[in-house]
């Protein structure tokens, strides 16, 4: 039996572009099959006793307790709450953080000025300042925004300035010949080489983000989702503490969804 041989250059393109097509969709519904993989046999662990549900309950029961939860209007109080601040943090410690990458990675002087001060503050956890900010801040949002933005900010300076310093050198010399402006330089050269880089530490800083906030919100704070997992495991109601969890779990990969989309539109050539 003779085999089909395809030489028409378009069919060839077709059949290739249709086999990525269909591992692009076995990717996706592996990422979609695996959580629920994991629930399902958290589920049959907790049914069958393997798992105490005392600390362990089923996945079932913690759902229930979401609903009953949003019932009662207590929920959507905690994630707005979180989102709001997440949000504005996140905002208030990307922007200086691409601005100063940015001005270290072009500017030789402010690099070295800046280092130094980047580098001293950078190892000291946010939360170990947190009793100062709130002393400088009290306990409303205002705090837990600051310590948002302060966790934020050092990857996304490091990885722009990187960024920046790792752009290839042939593109200076272009920019250079045809006497590029300072803001032509800028927009055209220095931003769009250090958008690969600066993008992996926009999507490392919103990991920091929600680890940050839970952790804020555990001190000085009467609402969010941080409120509810301390609360809740302080008063052992650990279907609610689970609650709490979960929905981290999930607006972080929400999140890394959602800068993963922008990265793709931003640099399709990646």
């Amino acid at each position: 039996m003779k085999k089909d041989y395809v030489t028409d250059p378009f069919e060839i393109e077709q059949r290739e572009w249709k086999q990525k097509q269909k591992k692009e969709r076995y990717k996706q519904l592996l990422t979609i099959i695996s959580p629920i993989f994991l629930l399902m046999v958290w589920e049959v662990l907790s049914r069958t006793g393997i798992f105490d549900i005392r600390f362990f309950p089923p996945p079932t029961a913690i759902i229930g307790t979401f609903f009953d939860m949003i019932a009662s209007g207590a929920m959507a109080n905690h994630i707005g709450v979180s989102l709001y601040r997440i949000f504005v943090g996140f905002l208030a410690g990307v922007i200086p953080g691409v601005i100063i990458g940015l001005l270290m990675g072009l500017y030789s002087p402010i690099r070295h000025f800046v280092q130094p001060i980047v580098m001293a503050l950078m190892p000291i956890p946010t939360l170990a300042l947190l009793p100062i900010i709130i002393i400088l801040f009290g306990i409303g949002d205002l705090s837990k925004v600051v310590t948002i933005a302060g966790s934020v900010f050092f990857p996304v300076a490091i990885n722009t300035a990187a960024g920046v310093l790792n752009i290839d050198r042939i593109y200076l010399d272009v920019a250079n010949n045809y006497g590029a402006g300072k803001m032509q330089f800028f927009f055209k050269i220095a931003l769009p080489g250090a958008l690969p880089v600066m993008l992996e530490g926009i999507q490392m800083g919103q990991a920091i983000a929600l680890l940050t906030i839970v952790a804020a919100e555990m001190m000085g704070a009467t609402s969010g989702i941080g409120y509810l997992i301390w609360t809740s495991y302080k008063a052992f109601l650990l279907k609610e503490m689970f609650v709490g969890l979960i929905l981290i779990s999930f607006f972080g990969y929400l999140f890394s969804l959602l800068l993963r989309g922008l990265q793709k539109k931003l640099l399709p050539w990646r």
